[in-house]
């Protein structure tokens, strides 16, 4: 008896994909990268540039009855396709998906995850690389804060910036919360991530320097490996601290002087608070050298 050679082996060994975009161009695998609240990140291929990218999957029938998140939806992806900056992860499509009622977009891929679960991971990491994955993050705000409109994150923190552990680069991503605002500069709406939200977003009264606040605690976070607030055990207790101008417990354990006192220009009184344009000049770069930083 002669043995047949099955058909297809090799293809079946090789990854098959599950979705292809409407162009042709991007399939989606099997494998999660990420699942939040509101979207799926899964691992995805570019079949015309030969590269890995995001696909990230929105359900829309959980806002079937909040049409205001679907246009929230919508204007994040609108404006990721605006942007271009080193710092702020990619956007190459977007597309809505009737028949499964889904929102999809392709978005570059980090291949190290996100910043609080790289630095777990590496617990061994110089003042030097911190300084850089910070500056980097700043480089980022910069360009959404001196975007015209100006665009506010308002959700800063390490789940939401990515790392590319082979160059060390940081982008900063999720700009599902950002806000556009006109001349002005302020935005009204209470949201964000409670231990990373500065006082002044409560009084649903603010300005771009809410990202900077933010970001003083993701450097805190870098440096001590622990989120700030973590001595509160529910949402109302940050909030009391917070308000009431008590900082993070974690504060304490930052030994060394200039970095402490850099976190703390940067949590300091919307007044006092500098810009992200101010922080990039601060002398506290100094030794972070821009071609050093695979930032070009």
């Amino acid at each position: 008896m002669m043995l047949s050679v099955n058909p297809g082996r090799s293809d079946r060994d090789s990854e098959a994909f599950v979705e292809v975009d409407p162009t042709g161009r991007y399939g989606r695998y099997r494998e999660l990268l990420g699942s939040g609240a509101v979207k799926k990140v899964y691992r995805a291929f570019d079949q015309e540039e030969g590269i890995e990218v995001a696909w990230n999957q929105v359900k829309l029938r959980i806002f079937s009855d909040d049409p205001s998140m679907i246009d929230r939806l919508y204007s994040e992806v609108r404006l990721l396709r605006s942007l271009t900056n080193t710092s702020i992860i990619s956007l190459y499509n977007v597309w809505l998906d009737q028949e499964h009622n889904t929102l999809n977009f392709i978005t570059e891929v980090c291949t190290s995850g996100n910043l609080r679960e790289y630095r777990k991971k590496h617990k061994q990491v110089s003042m030097k690389a911190l300084k850089k994955w910070s500056k980097q993050i700043l480089k980022g705000l910069n360009y959404l804060h001196s975007h015209e409109p100006c665009i506010i994150h308002r959700d800063l923190n390490c789940s939401n910036v990515f790392v590319n552990g082979n160059t060390g680069q940081v982008k900063i991503g999720d700009l599902g919360l950002a806000a556009i605002v006109g001349k002005n500069h302020e935005a009204h709406s209470v949201l964000g991530t409670p231990e990373f939200m500065a006082p002044e977003l409560y009084d649903e009264n603010y300005t771009e320097l809410v990202d900077i606040y933010s970001f003083g605690l993701c450097v805190l976070e870098m440096v001590t490996m622990e989120i700030p607030y973590s001595e509160c055990d529910n949402v109302a207790r940050i909030y009391k601290k917070v308000s009431s101008g008590v900082k993070p417990q974690a504060l304490n354990k930052v030994r060394d002087e200039d970095v402490k006192a850099f976190i703390e220009r940067c949590i300091a009184q919307p007044g006092a608070r500098p810009s992200a344009a101010e922080l990039l000049k601060d002398p506290f770069f100094d030794e972070v050298d821009d071609d050093d930083e695979n930032d070009q």
